[in-house]
């Protein structure tokens, strides 16, 4: 073991379903984490949770106003005293020796400082629900795995990215890089996590004996108008602030081809037209963007075939949600 502390940050926003269920699973732990904050972000009136709901070994902080998941995972952060920050979903369920394994995950690969975890569905006996974060050349990314059959023994080794769903982060990595970029609010902000990391040669390892169970889309729904507007837009601002130095104008017109083909195919779910607005919404902030790329792009590190290498080039693992795990 590598004797490190670690603090669970939740965010919660319409929970009240899964939360209980959640914090069981953390009394469980066979490894204690040193804190566990809760923030309460900002759900509907009657919905809400209050601080009589949560045990009080649980530090628990209220926000009138829902923040997103990147901001509330940062105002939580701030509050970290340990050597490590993990992300944890308020509808996943960890297994009992979860917080264990990343700790001996920790001991054994020492400069790593993006752990994440085996997802499964929870509820649902054989099925996953991810295996790490896939990002496609094209400039989409995805949960590996994701409602696939659990056939065969899953694999710990090197992935693009954690699933913010659970997911361990050294603190003093976290800060350098500044949390969660607060600007997506929600949605692909683990994966424009992991890119900034990668830029800068940080890179995730996936752990296959670190588990938990996970619903998933409890407060949106996968197909929901919310879910579909932050994806898209989040998922143009990613590429477009994140894709380096040569390989953005070679990647581009992938990129724009693959969005154009789902701008289409959002049609059969009747938001053809709140697929432009996120567009739109992507574009307007066309000068943001490229000061932030420019930042961004200065503090690279490693070199263009570094991050090119790090990504999944198969066409049709974009429709198949083929693992990326990679040998360590």
């Amino acid at each position: 073991m590598a004797n490190a502390e670690y603090s669970v940050l939740i965010v919660a926003y319409r929970s009240r379903e899964t939360i209980q269920r959640c914090l069981d699973a953390l009394a469980q732990q066979t490894l204690k984490p040193i804190q566990v904050l809760l923030l309460e972000n900002g759900s509907p009136e009657g919905e809400r949770l209050i601080a009589d709901d949560v045990p009080d070994w649980v530090s628990f902080v209220a926000s009138d106003k829902n923040l997103g998941f990147a901001a509330g995972n940062n105002k939580l952060a701030r509050e970290v005293k340990s050597d490590w920050v993990v992300l944890l979903n308020p509808d996943a369920f960890a297994h009992p020796d979860w917080l264990e394994r990343i700790d001996d995950a920790v001991g054994l690969y020492p400069e790593t400082s993006f752990f994440g975890c085996a997802q499964f569905a929870a509820d649902q006996d054989g099925i996953l629900d991810g295996t790490g974060d896939v990002y496609h050349a094209f400039g989409l990314a995805y949960r590996s795995g994701y409602g696939k059959p659990f056939k065969r023994p899953l694999e710990t080794g090197q992935v693009f990215g954690a699933c913010g769903a659970a997911m361990a982060v050294r603190t003093s990595t976290w800060r350098k890089l500044g949390g969660l970029d607060e600007g997506l609010f929600c949605y692909n902000e683990d994966v424009d996590l992991a890119y900034r990391a990668r830029l800068r040669g940080w890179g995730t390892i996936q752990l296959a004996d670190a588990r938990v169970d996970h619903l998933g889309y409890g407060s949106s729904g996968r197909r929901s108008e919310f879910a579909t507007y932050y994806g898209v837009r989040n998922r143009l601002w990613v590429f477009l602030r994140n894709t380096p130095g040569w390989a953005f104008p070679m990647l581009l017109p992938f990129h724009l081809a693959v969005t154009l083909v789902l701008w289409f195919s959002a049609a059969r779910f009747g938001h053809f037209t709140l697929f432009a607005r996120a567009i739109w919404a992507a574009l307007r902030k066309w000068p943001q963007i490229m000061e932030q790329r420019k930042a961004l792009q200065a503090e690279r590190t490693v070199s263009v075939r570094a991050i090119l290498a790090a990504m999944t080039w198969n066409p049709l693992a974009l429709l198949t949600r083929a693992s990326d795990t990679r040998p360590l």
